[in-house]
């Protein structure tokens, strides 16, 4: 069982993290399976199986929308929800035979063993944010127990050096442990609708009202802004923002009263915009993938190593 986790509220790619996980178990021949908790869905069951490697059961609304961009994003996957991930484990073995478990957002599931616990960790100024816990910062625990982490892996970090003396800093707070670094790349610029996509590079120039529901909305205004859209308006909702129609309708009469070309927002909030996003044929959202910086063999190297050691156990 490989984890996937941070420290804080969000924001350091969690899902594009598992999503490149999966895949990459997917290409080696191992059976994956993606266990979420399926945070924000309102499903009642013990255990919902969102994906079964040929449909998708449940909406955002039933599952959560980052395990349904999970389930979108990997056809070949089982997704399986559960408050109890080992609930959701067992389920995953019974009826598909997995032999490689990742656990979505797992850092702080405590109650499961796991060979690889991976923590996500912003290559930011402040990565931490205000360094307080919930409520009054954005820690879910404190910084100290990062030291349960195998290794970690900065994200957003640039291809580049890490501010000054950011690096050491993070260094020390993983007490030695293997580091990495990955950035999130656009992968795409898609039209549901049209049935089209585009290269990241059809952005530029593109005069376009963007909005976004993640932890760090500022983060994609700057990548389209990097990519060189025209950007007339952004609009910023809290993570795992539920749209209103009205909300939608008043974004598109910005789109017409600016002259803008399309609305652009993030795959994840496209998930949640399934059931109307018919109705707005000019809605386009980009697809970021999660990408390791040079050192990429030798992370998969220690992910395989450990995997083989459980299965030969």
């Amino acid at each position: 069982m490989v984890s996937i986790g941070n420290l804080t509220t969000g924001g350091t790619g969690k899902t594009p993290a598992t999503i490149m996980m999966a895949q990459w178990a997917l290409d080696k021949g191992y059976r994956a399976a993606v266990l979420s908790r399926g945070y924000g869905g309102n499903y009642q069951k013990k255990v919902l199986v969102l994906s079964d490697m040929h449909n998708i059961k449940a909406g955002p609304a039933t599952a959560g929308d980052e395990p349904c961009l999970i389930a979108r994003r990997l056809r070949s996957v089982p997704v399986i929800i559960s408050r109890n991930r080992y609930l959701a484990g067992l389920k995953a073995h019974e009826d598909f035979g997995t032999d490689f478990f990742i656990l979505d957002d797992g850092f702080q599931h405590l109650m499961l063993k796991r060979d690889l616990n991976l923590l996500l960790i912003e290559a930011s100024e402040k990565p931490f944010g205000n360094g307080h816990l919930l409520p009054w910062g954005p820690l879910r625990e404190p910084v100290k127990q990062a030291k349960r982490a195998d290794a970690a892996i900065f994200t957003r970090s640039g291809s580049g050096p890490l501010r000054y003396g950011l690096e050491n800093r993070l260094r020390r707070i993983v007490q030695g442990k293997p580091l990495f670094r990955a950035e999130h790349i656009p992968k795409k610029v898609v039209f549901p609708v049209k049935g089209t996509d585009n290269s990241p590079a059809f952005l530029q120039g593109k005069r376009v009202i963007a909005f976004a529901g993640i932890a760090r909305p500022k983060a994609f205004e700057d990548t389209l802004i990097k990519l060189g859209a025209d950007l007339l308006s952004f609009s910023g909702f809290r993570d795992h923002h539920v749209y209103r129609r009205r909300e939608l309708d008043a974004l598109m009469a910005e789109k017409e009263k600016r002259g803008a070309e399309f609305l652009i927002t993030t795959e994840k909030d496209w998930v949640k915009l399934e059931d109307v996003h018919f109705e707005f044929p000019d809605l386009a959202y980009l697809v970021i993938d999660f990408s390791l910086l040079p050192g990429e063999e030798r992370f998969f190297n220690m992910v395989s190593d450990r995997v083989e050691k459980r299965l030969m156990s």
